[in-house]
């Protein structure tokens, strides 16, 4: 297997740091993986590894503003959660196909990074999507005793902290976010319809093209990131296609906690990433047929 560290350009020509994996042998798909919001693609890294020990091609990378990503120099209207969909994670994509022009390509999104599915112009050219703890972020649809800490949190402590500061420190959730990033993504999670324009329009025209299979995975002890709910929500934004729901329970794994961060540590069980290995080389078999 070999660790490949590269730089391509997003859509609008801004720089981005990702890294391949590839296995030895030739590789039977080619799989994107967009991470969560503050994640460094470097989290991914075992799980990456692990697809590939699979006979997948993989590329992680980091949004612009984020993880190696951050040191390129951007204005600050580039800086959003929108441009993370429809510039980097569509670009992600057109690498993968270019260095793999004859694989079918597939996804793994991390919270945002399933969000991002239904913003990515290109994504009918994934065969599959799996999303882990990947939610619609509107605050009422979280438990009613953490509504309050919701609230708090996208009406006063980030707009502040982003006012204060200039981008929302690292630590709040995880690497500091731009604060073009930080601003839009607390008003999206004001927003009944979460993911919405300047005026407040649903941004659905992405959601609506995706036709590919869809699994969507809750975490039940994820309540504080992603509860079952909200998980449900974004599911209802991709109306072209049936997404699976499935939720994943810790004591079904004999481990105490997945929690929203667990999935992609190295100490969760083999079993369940097979499962995702088994689900995408399962779309991506036909997919491959259909090409031949």
């Amino acid at each position: 297997m070999r660790d490949i560290h590269l730089t391509f350009a997003a859509a609008d020509g801004h720089p981005l740091a990702g890294t391949r994996y590839e296995p030895l042998a030739p590789p039977t798909a080619a799989v994107l993986i967009n991470g969560a919001t503050g994640v460094p693609r470097r989290y991914y890294a075992a799980y990456a590894r692990f697809l590939a020990r699979q006979g997948f091609a993989v590329l992680t990378y980091d949004y612009r503003g984020i993880g190696n990503s951050r040191f390129h120099a951007a204005r600050p209207g580039q800086l959003t959660m929108r441009n993370w969909g429809e510039l980097d994670a569509a670009a992600a994509l057109d690498h993968l196909q270019l260095r793999f022009p004859h694989l079918p390509l597939l996804a793994v999104g991390h919270s945002v990074g399933g969000q991002l599915f239904g913003l990515m112009p290109n994504n009918g050219k994934l065969a599959g999507g799996i999303g882990i703890a990947a939610q619609c972020g509107y605050w009422r649809l979280w438990p009613r005793a953490l509504q309050p800490r919701m609230v708090a949190l996208w009406y006063l402590l980030i707009p502040a902290l982003v006012a204060l500061r200039g981008e929302l420190p690292r630590g709040l959730m995880g690497e500091a976010l731009p604060a073009g990033v930080a601003r839009q993504w607390a008003r999206w999670c004001r927003h009944p319809d979460f993911i919405v324009d300047e005026r407040g329009h649903p941004l659905r025209r992405h959601f609506d093209g995706w036709r590919a299979p869809l699994r969507l995975y809750a975490i039940g002890d994820d309540a504080l990131y992603a509860p079952e709910a909200a998980v449900a929500r974004l599911a209802s934004y991709f109306r072209g296609t049936t997404p699976e729901l499935h939720t994943l329970q810790p004591r079904d794994l004999g481990i105490a906690a997945i929690g929203h961060f667990g999935f992609f540590r190295e100490a969760m069980p083999r079993q369940l990433w097979q499962q995702t290995a088994d689900c995408l080389r399962a779309w991506a078999v036909p997919a491959a047929r259909r090409a031949a």
